[in-house]
């Protein structure tokens, strides 16, 4: 990497959004440059939870997730203390690590004739009218005409989200286990969802036979209990003995699980024109959708090939990409927002219980209103 190159696309970040770009941008035939801060894939805190929304923009870039192993879940279970009500998911979504999912993505964007910077890390961004100025510390500066910027939840100097309004209390957590072959089988095809004082918990199967157990938390609770993942996780499995028959005897994974702390839930960005022409946000730093309704990855590979196919028809037009992704995912976010209180408190988890029990559908209703919908990916999987 040379100071000053001049670069057409440097997308910054190679997740979900960032790769899906990038290989779209790479295959249409325009020069692209991936940095990546990451040396090589590695695990996220994330429900690796695919919808069906998800798969098809999977598909549509060429990812076969039979290939890389991705389980199959067809079922709900919401589990709340010593009661659980299962329902039958919408349709079939499958299950996959990010560390697996982000390699294939990048490595498909690598193979339509993406390059892929790794392990260096962007320290910030400024606009020089027309162009956009990177900023790489002792590897120097690009210049760019347009900046894809997909940084997830790390933000980078001089185009930091303004995620004022969104819910920031919350801790995530991430562990995979390997489940015992008796609870793996008990487990695998649904998604169980549980309920806890506090927060929630998504402990499903992914490839092979990893179970990935990741959960959030608010800040209050979690120091309540003693401010550590054991202390944590007694008190969950005290109030919901189910998670803690699925656990027992399994093998953590990982040293210690994965954490993120103040996620902004519910962050939506707002068209800026102070921002230069030719950034397109993505993934989250557009818009962070509760983690409680699986449709976190969707979001991201959404914005991703929209923001590319935008960029394909109207060029450094960031604007009008902006407000498309804003109509796109505003309602799905605001409702999640809405489920994301309720699931926190005990009033509302009983709520949302006794509404299964009486109306058991209600579940496939919600799902559907809280996804991308079809109308909007109709514009970016079918081709004019």
């Amino acid at each position: 990497m040379s100071g000053g190159s001049q670069e057409e696309v440097v997308v910054v970040g190679g997740g979900l959004a960032g790769a899906s770009a990038a290989s779209i941008l790479a295959g249409a035939g325009r020069s692209v440059l991936v940095i990546e801060r990451d040396a090589e894939a590695r695990h996220k805190v994330c429900g690796e939870f695919l919808s069906i929304e998800a798969q098809a923009y999977l598909a549509h870039l060429g990812i076969d997730l039979d290939a890389l192993g991705a389980c199959r879940i067809s079922r709900l279970r919401l589990v709340r203390k010593r009661t659980l009500i299962e329902v039958g998911l919408p349709f079939v979504a499958r299950g996959l690590s990010r560390k697996v999912l982000d390699e294939a993505l990048l490595q498909q964007a690598e193979a339509h004739g993406a390059r892929i910077f790794r392990g260096q890390v962007v320290r910030s961004i400024s606009a020089d009218h027309p162009e956009i100025h990177i900023d790489m510390g002792p590897d120097g500066v690009l210049v760019a005409d347009s900046v894809f910027l997909a940084s997830g939840k790390h933000d980078v100097r001089g185009v930091k989200r303004a995620s004022s309004g969104a819910m920031n209390d919350l801790i995530g957590f991430k562990l995979h286990y390997r489940l015992t072959p008796n609870e793996q089988r008990n487990l695998g095809g649904a998604v169980e969802v549980v309920l806890f004082g506090g927060g929630y918990a998504g402990l499903q199967m992914v490839e092979r036979d990893i179970a990935n157990l990741c959960l959030v938390v608010s800040r209050h609770r979690f120091e309540q209990v003693g401010k550590s993942w054991g202390d944590l996780l007694n008190f969950i499995t005290d109030e919901c003995p189910h998670l803690g028959e699925r656990l027992q005897n399994a093998e953590p994974l990982f040293e210690r699980p994965l954490s993120i702390f103040q996620i902004p839930y519910g962050f939506l960005h707002a068209p800026d024109r102070c921002e230069p022409l030719g950034l397109f946000r993505l993934g989250d730093q557009i818009g962070v959708i509760p983690s409680f309704t699986g449709e976190g990855m969707s979001i991201a590979l959404h914005s991703g090939c929209l923001a590319a196919s935008v960029y394909l028809d109207q060029g450094r037009a960031a604007a009008i990409y902006h407000h498309r992704i804003r109509s796109d995912i505003r309602h799905s976010i605001r409702l999640a927002s809405v489920l994301n209180q309720a699931v926190r408190h005990a009033a509302g988890q009983q709520a949302i219980f006794q509404l299964l029990r009486l109306w058991p559908a209600a579940m496939g209703h919600v799902t559907t209103l809280t996804r991308v919908q079809e109308a909007s990916m109709h514009k970016v999987l079918v081709a004019p």
